[in-house]
């Protein structure tokens, strides 16, 4: 599902009289949770999952076919976890 089949959907099951209005509404989400997670601020929606900013360390490896080596830095990634209304829906294919 594309940006524009997605705002579709979001028009029609959330009610917005124009997509104009739905894509404002996913603006507004998107822009909400990463600010929150700019903040390192966990956001948690019940039934459907948790957005939180984790430390992924850094690491260092060799190239293949090389004897090259790099090294990678520490940095904060954005992940999240589905929760178990969303993941009964999917499984149930509901």
């Amino acid at each position: 599902m594309n940006k524009a089949q997605f705002v579709e959907l979001v028009q029609a099951n959330g009610g917005y009289k124009t997509k104009v209005e739905a894509e404002l509404a996913i603006k507004a989400f998107t822009e909400a949770v990463t600010a929150a997670l700019v903040k390192k601020e966990d956001v948690s929606l019940v039934g459907f999952g948790s957005f939180a900013a984790n430390l992924q360390k850094g690491k260092s490896g060799k190239v293949p076919g090389t004897d090259k080596t790099y090294t990678t830095q520490d940095k904060m990634v954005p992940k999240f976890k589905a929760g178990k209304g969303l993941k009964d829906r999917v499984a149930a294919g509901k």
